[in-house]
């Protein structure tokens, strides 16, 4: 796979633009073909030796490659394409020799060399001080942000309300969340807590700030940076895979991400953070590339480190590290090398110390709903983890395809041009709706960490009213006890919280607004296990004799644990939707920390995948590329249909016949009119057009930006001057215009296979080598050309899918 058809000085003269819409970061020649001195003066001596484009040898003129000087521009990428991942990374190894090479000439070199190698490492550093600061000021606003819907600290407006009581000296432990420093909004305004009016005006000062915080998100994201919007998952797969999307992860997608993020969250939409906090650290990594021209200069290179940033993302968001970097290696990196999964796991850990370090929760942990679990679980509880897979398998297929149906309507009706107007309606309907429910009212990963809770004598959540009158406050472990009037009445509020969360979630995702769906879909999770731990509870309270209990769960003793169900409940409903196992598994053990319950949460991912497979195969961000249109190659779907490349390729036999350069038959004028009349990213090289032997493959914007280029630079070049991609060029007759040599910008080991190879071959070659085209031949002839366009589009076809729905350049 080594290209050696590359020039090497070519590559180390790409020019990097700094403009914060880019993310490939190029500025693109704006070429010109026009030219007033298209017909050579006859009085001009082509041969004298006056040019200075040209060397005279032995009394013949020899050509200067233009490749042999930095050209900018050349060996990038246009927006909306995909990068080659063969060329790129021959552009990294031709980089390293020559790095290699020079280190044992002068000991500065050595220095560059050391400073080179390093520079991976400092780079991770980097991306992770920087997403674990944006992610402790992101956790730390949205918390303020959410209390001030409800009141104001009087000690200071920037408390919010946990941290405005903590110094009060009259708040009690029962009462720990009433203090005098803290004003609800009816008692600042009419001066009482009590009564209909105070509710009232609570209510709508709740629903204003929702609304207020929601307007300033999407108004935010329309007017300075579009690509904020949603969770940036689909989109950073899609990139990892080689498309290009400009300004996707650009300084001003990460600026307005962070601000809309917490302003968001704080409206109470059923969204959560964690996604656009992957989004946002490969923002970070994206930025902090261009300090390092090896990053900056390589598109492959930069996708290693993107890969990095969104283990970085995970890490940040759920306090799990580990789970972070299985969570791109399972869910969104295309290539990760084991180098990069070593800095991705350094990344990841400097984030988490980082976060860890700022303490944004005020409990020394890394996320608000950090829980612990004594009570060990007995193998007959399998039974209900499994049911609560299978709920989570059926919601999570049930989710995407309403999600995608109304996704998809958004996009084809007239709703999808009101986007302000949508996000203030949906935030009025949640604001409305949810502030009667005081388990709705709290933000989710509150009402997520109560859920977890495993009850102890001095809780005074409504989950924690039991009967404790044979309970003696000595005793470390809490026997199962007989449910309270409150239990009942918080049961009934969860089953309407779990109704109107599986509504709401499916048109909040996929708004104009930063919108995560790890935390709706844990807390739909959370709210069935927990219903269905109390039911288990009560059950082995009631019916110890059972023959199921018997033996294990005896009177007075501690066998169910409600909150481990929610846990399992949350694993199982985000697997359905997301269709991760192994770093689902990992990321929740990470945020419980109990090794023992590793078995529940296996049993119940795998289920839920399972379930959810049998009905629809694709992930809510797999769902979300194909319903964008991304070309997007699925590495986990078989391509099980016998068909042949001479099937897929292009010309077909309808088809005007293959646009072709020659390596020495054609001039300026004759390449800039294939260009101008063609749309296609690339052209094959043949020896001739009879023969149609193949000689190599150029790239439009190579060609284009070469050619304006030797206009610029080289004197004499008009539309009439022959172009060779020939070594060694012919003597040329006298007082022709000199000629134009661009064999350095043409790949000469192009990919070829041969008409009659198996489509499914020809799909794995493209995913595994991450290819923009492939050449067919037949005997050495060439005979078409296969690009991802046409494996997409062929894809599409067979699952009965539009294929022209596929968005490409």
């Amino acid at each position: 796979m080594d290209n050696t058809g590359y020039c090497n000085d070519s590559f180390n003269s790409i020019r990097s633009s700094t403009s914060d819409e880019d993310m490939v970061e190029i500025a693109g020649s704006t070429l010109d073909f026009s030219n007033t001195e298209d017909v050579p003066p006859l009085d001009r001596d082509y041969g004298s030796g006056d040019n200075p484009g040209m060397e005279e040898v032995n009394g013949v003129p020899k050509l200067m490659d233009l490749l042999d000087e930095p050209v900018p521009g050349v060996g990038t990428y246009e927006d909306f394409n995909t990068i080659d991942w063969v060329r790129e990374k021959s552009k990294d190894r031709d980089r390293h020799r020559e790095i290699t090479s020079k280190s044992k000439e002068s000991t500065w070199a050595l220095v560059n060399s050391v400073c080179d190698a390093f520079s991976g490492w400092l780079l991770m550093l980097l991306i992770g001080l920087m997403s674990g600061a944006l992610a402790g000021g992101i956790d730390i606003s949205a918390h303020w942000m959410t209390d001030l819907k409800e009141g104001v600290c009087l000690n200071g407006f920037w408390f919010n309300h946990e941290h405005c009581c903590w110094t009060s000296n009259e708040t009690t432990f029962q009462e720990r969340d009433k203090c005098p420093q803290w004003k609800s909004w009816a008692e600042l305004i009419i001066g009482t807590t009590e009564g209909p009016f105070a509710y009232i005006m609570n209510y709508l000062m709740y629903v204003c700030w929702a609304l207020l915080f929601s307007f300033l998100a999407v108004t935010l994201v329309r007017a300075f940076a579009p690509y904020a919007c949603g969770s940036g998952i689909p989109e950073i797969k899609t990139i990892l895979s080689g498309f290009i999307i400009r300004g996707y992860l650009g300084k001003w997608t990460l600026v307005i991400k962070t601000i809309t993020l917490v302003l968001a969250v704080s409206s109470g939409l059923s969204l959560g953070k964690e996604g656009p906090l992957v989004h946002v650290a490969c923002c970070c990594g994206n930025i902090l590339c261009h300090l390092f021209t090896k990053y900056r200069k390589n598109e492959a290179k930069r996708r290693e480190v993107l890969s990095a940033a969104a283990a970085v993302g995970v890490s940040v968001a759920f306090g799990a590290p580990i789970g972070g970097v299985l969570f791109s290696l399972e869910e969104v990196s295309y290539y990760f090398p084991l180098k990069t999964l070593w800095r991705s796991f350094f990344a990841a850990l400097v984030a988490a110390f980082t976060l860890r370090s700022i303490n944004p929760f005020g409990n020394s942990r890394l996320v608000l709903f950090y829980v612990e679990f004594h009570t060990p679980w007995h193998l007959l509880e399998l039974v209900p983890f499994i049911l609560l897979g299978i709920f989570g398998g059926i919601w999570g297929a049930f989710f995407i395809r309403a999600n995608i149906a109304w996704c998809r309507r958004r996009k084809t009706t007239w709703l999808g041009h009101y986007p302000v107007l949508e996000v203030l309606v949906v935030t009025a309907v949640t604001a409305v709706v949810a502030f009667p429910n005081s388990y709705t009212r709290t933000s989710t990963s509150e009402l997520i960490s109560e859920l977890f809770n495993d009850c102890g004598l001095l809780d005074s959540s409504k989950l924690c009213n039991y009967d404790n009158a044979n309970v003696t406050k000595s005793s470390n472990e809490l026997p199962d006890r007989p449910a309270g009037n409150d239990v009942y009445t918080a049961m009934w509020q969860l089953s309407l919280a779990l109704v109107f969360k599986m509504l709401i979630t499916v048109v909040t995702f996929g708004m104009k607004v930063p919108s995560g769906l790890f935390i709706p879909s844990m807390a739909v999770g959370a709210i069935a296990g927990r219903l269905l731990g109390i039911g288990m509870e009560q059950l082995a309270y009631y019916h110890h004799d059972w023959a199921i209990f018997r033996g294990w769960c005896s009177p007075g003793a501690d066998c169910i644990t409600p909150g481990l169900y929610a846990m399992v409940g949350a694993a199982a409903c985000l697997g359905g939707v997301t269709r991760m196992t192994v770093s689902l598994v990992v990321i929740m053990f990470e945020l419980t920390g109990g090794l023992e319950y590793i078995v529940p949460l296996m049993a119940a991912a795998m289920t839920s995948k399972w379930v959810a497979d049998a009905i629809g195969r694709e992930g809510i961000y797999e769902a979300h590329i194909r319903l964008n249109g991304y070309p997007f190659l699925e590495a986990k779907e078989e391509f099980s249909h016998k068909t042949l490349a001479m099937d897929v390729m292009r010309p077909r036999r309808s088809d005007p016949p293959l646009s072709v350069l020659t390596q020495d038959g054609m001039t300026v004028e004759d390449v800039e009119t294939m260009i101008t009349d063609t749309t296609y990213s690339g052209f094959p090289v043949v020896v001739s057009h009879e023969s149609q032997r193949l000689v190599g493959f150029v790239l439009r914007r190579d060609l284009t930006i070469s050619i304006d280029n030797a206009r610029q630079r080289q004197d004499g070049i008009v539309s009439t001057s022959r172009v060779f991609f020939t070594e060694y060029t012919p003597p040329q007759p006298p007082n022709s215009p000199p000629p134009l040599k661009l064999r350095g910008i043409m790949d000469l080991s192009p990919f070829t296979v041969t008409d009659h190879t198996a489509m499914d071959i020809v799909v794995d070659i493209f995913r595994k080598l991450g290819l923009r085209q492939c050449l067919i031949t037949h005997n050495g002839r060439l005979l078409g050309i296969i690009t991802k366009k046409d494996i997409l589009k062929h894809v599409a076809q067979i699952a009965n899918r539009d294929p022209d729905s596929i968005l490409f350049n």
